[in-house]
């Protein structure tokens, strides 16, 4: 009974628009206008944000790009397990070289992240209509 209330396309589609939200509001703050950075996100990945081996402005604008398009692949379920590897890279780094004590947050972001890696984004996603084999009669 349940299962037919929540068929796993939902379940994807709820995991792929709620961690999609997450990122791409939090790339939203590093901008203005489309894409343009603001001097604080440079300020940012200069200070909190610092990455060992990435010079701060690569960085910033990678992570700043990523958070744009991962998520956007995500909501339409275009290429999803790639975007969701891509996100859970990034989540990593945050945990290991900028927020080691939000751990329970990463942990969140991770459930959603890992369903999508393992299964794809579902029966409702680009992903099935454009990639999926044919059904054999």
């Amino acid at each position: 009974m349940i299962r037919r209330l929540l068929p796993e396309a939902l379940l994807l589609l709820v995991a792929r628009l709620g961690i999609a939200s997450v990122f791409f509001l939090s790339g939203r703050t590093k901008v203005s206008g489309f894409l343009d950075l603001k001097p604080s996100t440079y300020t940012l990945f200069r200070s909190e944000y610092a990455l060992p081996l990435i010079p701060s402005e690569w960085a910033a604008h990678l992570a700043t790009y990523a958070e744009h398009v991962f998520p956007l692949l995500l909501v339409l379920g275009l290429l999803t397990r790639p975007a969701a590897a891509a996100l859970l890279g990034m989540t990593l780094v945050i945990e290991v070289f900028v927020y080691p004590d939000a751990w329970p947050v990463h942990l969140t972001w991770a459930g959603l992240l890992l369903p999508l890696l393992a299964v794809g984004g579902g029966a409702w996603s680009l992903d099935r209509v454009l990639f999926s084999k044919p059904l054999r009669p």
